[in-house]
């Protein structure tokens, strides 16, 4: 099931990443490019949603997909952190705890599979929660401007960052004392 619906749609937010790097490269000015690169990463954000429902909706479940969602939504995320500190929109060290936390948290995953203790390691409540304050973040801080003349996107998306990044650390200690009596069974 390599070319359904749900994992075509799973490839755009890989394939939006160049796209939306891009746009900070256009001879637009800076509100323009902000605010395309904000609708483009909305767009392809809802897609994470919209595939999983597709692929349970048309029974077009695969390991594939499954396995290639979550890597989308990583690299769209960490792509967008990459450019928001790049454009000092977001602080480095917020950028290093969400990227770090991704990259600790899918090698925990990848391992605690291949020793049969996946179960130990699923998505979680707070995990969600986590994303969902992301994706809220990196649009907001994308825009960096007045929305609607009332909301400052920048000051609202610095606030939200932060708070990922404390969900992103509590989420990471959650995932790890789930995998912990796992780990000390099989280091001994």
């Amino acid at each position: 099931m390599f070319w359904t619906i749900p994992t075509i749609m799973t490839w755009t937010r890989i394939i939006a990443i160049p796209l939306i790097v891009g746009v900070f490269y256009l001879p637009l000015s800076e509100p323009v490019r902000n605010l395309i690169a904000t609708v483009m990463f909305v767009v392809f954000a809802a897609t994470d949603w919209l595939d999983g429902f597709l692929a349970r909706r048309l029974n077009q479940t695969s390991a594939f997909g499954a396995f290639l969602d979550p890597v989308a939504d990583k690299f769209l995320v960490c792509a967008s952190l990459l450019v928001l500190v790049y454009l000092h929109r977001a602080d480095v060290f917020v950028a290093l705890i969400i990227v770090g936390r991704e990259i600790a948290i899918s090698a925990l995953r990848e391992w605690m599979a291949q020793i049969g203790a996946s179960r130990s390691v699923a998505v979680h409540m707070l995990g969600k929660v986590k994303t969902v304050v992301q994706m809220i973040a990196i649009p907001f801080l994308l825009y960096d401007g007045r929305l609607l003349d009332l909301i400052d996107t920048n000051l609202w998306g610095t606030v939200l960052i932060w708070i990922a990044a404390v969900l992103t650390i509590w989420s990471m200690v959650y995932y790890l004392q789930k995998a912990l009596p796992e780990i000390r069974a099989r280091v001994r």
